[in-house]
C-alpha cells in the first residue's frame, strides 16, 4: 500500500494532517506534567531486511499473522507502536496521536530520565542497519521532525541505540546523521 506524501501539520490533537492514519491500539496516556521533548529515530523491517509489505503496520496494529513467515512467531504477541512510519518511498503513517504515549522505546533513559516513551516521539524508518536508507527518507524527517519542533518544544534528536545502549543498534550504523543537518542543535546532544 502506498503512503500519502505531502507535507505534515500537527493538530491540536496531535495528530498531523496530510498523512495516513492508522490508529494502533499500543498507546496509553502520558504521565500528567510530562511534556515532549525528545524525537527518537527507529529503524524497522518486517521481514528483517525486508521492505514493502505492511507487516509493520500489522505489527503496530496487533494483527500480525504468525504463520506467514518464520520470524513472524517471535513477535506476533509483541505490543508496540510508534507515533510515526517513514516508507521506503517516503511514504508516511501515523500511528499513535502524538498527546499519547506510543510504546517504542522500551527499557531507556536520555540524560537522567528513564521511560524515555514519557517524553518521546517515536519514528520509525523502514530499514535496517546493513542498508542505506533512502534520500526521501531523510527528507520526509527532517520535515516531519520540523513540524513536531512547531507545536512541542523538541530539545534532541537520537537514536534508540542512544536511549537504550546495548539493547539497541537502531537505527544504525547506514543511517546517516549528517543528512539531519538542517536540524542543527536538536543533534548537538546525541552520544555517540
Amino acid at each position: 500500500m502506498k503512503s500519502s506524501g505531502g507535507s505534515c501539520f500537527i493538530g491540536s490533537d496531535g495528530w498531523a494532517a496530510a498523512v495516513r492514519r492508522v490508529a494502533s491500539p499500543n498507546f496509553d496516556e502520558r504521565p500528567d506534567g510530562v511534556a515532549v521533548s525528545l524525537v527518537v529515530v527507529h529503524a524497522i523491517s518486517l521481514p528483517p531486511g525486508q521492505f514493502g509489505s505492511d507487516d509493520i503496520v500489522r505489527l503496530f496494529t496487533n494483527t500480525l499473522d504468525a504463520a506467514a513467515h518464520p520470524y513472524f512467531p517471535m513477535i506476533s504477541t509483541v505490543r508496540v507502536s510508534a507515533h510515526f512510519l517513514i516508507r521506503r518511498d517516503g511514504g508516511l503513517i501515523q500511528f499513535v496521536s502524538c498527546d499519547r504515549r506510543a510504546w517504542h522505546a522500551g527499557v531507556s533513559s536520555w540524560k537522567g530520565r528513564e521511560r524515555c516513551n514519557d517524553f518521546s516521539i517515536g519514528v520509525e524508518l523502514e530499514g535496517c542497519d546493513e542498508i542505506p536508507f533512502e534520500t526521501v527518507q531523510y527528507a520526509r524527517l527532517v520535515e516531519l521532525i520540523e513540524s513536531l519542533r512547531a507545536h512541542y518544544n523538541i530539545d534532541n534528536v537520537i537514536g534508540h541505540a542512544d536511549i537504550s545502549p546495548g539493547r539497541k543498534t537502531d537505527p544504525g550504523p547506514s543511517f546517516d546523521w549528517q543528512r539531519l543537518a538542517p536540524l542543527g542543535a536538536l543533534l548537538a546532544a546525541r552520544q555517540r
